[in-house]
C-alpha cells in the first residue's frame, strides 16, 4: 500500500518543524533525556506504544530514547495516519506480563544485552504465536551473537533472514524505495534488516523486524533537536510507521 503525496509531504513538513533552530541547540551539550517512568496508559482500544522492560546484571538499556520517542513518533502517527494514538503517553511491560497481550506492536532497545528469564522467554513466545509483532532496535556489532542466542531461546529453529526492499513490510504505508542507512554514531557501520517469519516460511506473516546496525529510535528522540540530518530521521519514522502498520494488518 503506497502511502499519499500529501502524507509524505506532512511528515516533510513535521520534520522540518522539529529540526527548526537547530543550529543554535546543536551547540549545546547533549543528554541522556530519561526522568523516570511515568504512568501506562490505561487501556481503551486505542493504538498505544508499548516498549519491553528488562534488566540484566544491574544494567538496563531498553529505556533509551524514551520517552521523547515515542512521543514524537506517535505525534507523526496522528498526523500521516488515520490512527488515532495516544500522543501523550504510552506502556512499559515486562514479556511476562498478561497485559502485554493487549497490544499488537511491542518496541525492543538494545538487546544486545538481553537476557530474559524463562517466564519472560514463555511470554514473548506466547505474545508472538497470538499475533504480536515485536520490533527490535539499538544495537550493532559485537552484540548480535547474545540476540541472536536470545532469541532462539525465544523461538528455536527460527530462521533469522535479511530483508531487502521487496519486503511487504517496506511497503506497508510508505514506499520505501532504500535501506541505505548506518548507525547514528558510527557512520561506517551500515544498517541491515532482519525479520523471523511465522513458520519459517517468509510467504507467512512477519513476527519479528531486526534493526541492526541501526538505531531508528535515536534519530527519532533526537528529530526536534537537529542532530541527525532530517533525510536520515524521515527515513527512521517511516520504517516506524511501516513496521506499526504492518503489525496492526497482518
Amino acid at each position: 500500500m503506497a502511502v499519499s503525496r500529501k502524507a509524505i509531504a506532512t511528515l516533510a513538513l513535521l520534520l522540518s518543524t522539529l529540526a527548526t533552530g537547530a543550529s543554535k541547540l546543536q551547540a549545546q551539550r547533549r543528554g541522556w533525556r530519561f526522568a523516570g517512568l511515568e504512568p501506562n496508559v490505561p487501556y481503551d482500544g486505542r493504538f498505544t506504544f508499548a516498549r519491553i522492560r528488562y534488566t540484566v546484571y544491574g544494567r538496563s538499556g531498553w529505556e533509551f530514547d524514551y520517552p521523547t520517542m515515542e512521543r514524537h513518533l506517535m505525534a507523526m502517527m496522528e498526523e500521516v495516519t488515520a490512527l488515532r494514538p495516544h500522543v501523550r503517553g504510552s506502556n512499559i511491560h515486562t514479556l511476562d506480563d498478561p497485559a502485554l497481550l493487549r497490544y499488537p506492536v511491542a518496541y525492543l532497545s538494545e538487546p544486545g544485552y538481553w537476557v530474559p528469564n524463562d517466564s519472560e522467554i514463555v511470554g514473548l513466545r506466547t505474545y508472538l504465536a497470538k499475533g504480536g509483532f515485536l520490533i527490535v532496535d539499538d544495537f550493532m556489532r559485537g552484540e548480535w551473537r547474545n540476540f541472536e542466542m536470545q532469541i532462539l531461546r525465544v523461538l528455536p529453529g527460527a530462521r533469522i533472514e535479511r530483508l531487502d526492499v521487496s519486503h511487504p513490510v517496506f511497503d506497508s504505508f510508505f514506499r520505501i524505495g532504500s535501506l541505505d542507512m548506518s548507525y547514528p554514531h558510527d557512520p561506517y557501520l551500515k544498517a541491515e534488516f532482519y525479520g523471523i517469519h511465522e513458520g519459517n516460511d517468509p510467504a507467512r506473516r512477519l513476527m519479528v523486524v531486526i534493526n541492526y546496525n541501526n538505531d531508528i529510535g535515536d534519530y527519532m528522540e533526537w528529530s526536534d533537536q537537529g542532530w541527525w540530518h532530517v533525510n536520515i530521521t524521515n527515513d527512521a519514522y517511516k520504517l516506524a510507521i511501516n513496521y506499526i502498520v504492518y503489525g496492526l494488518t497482518h
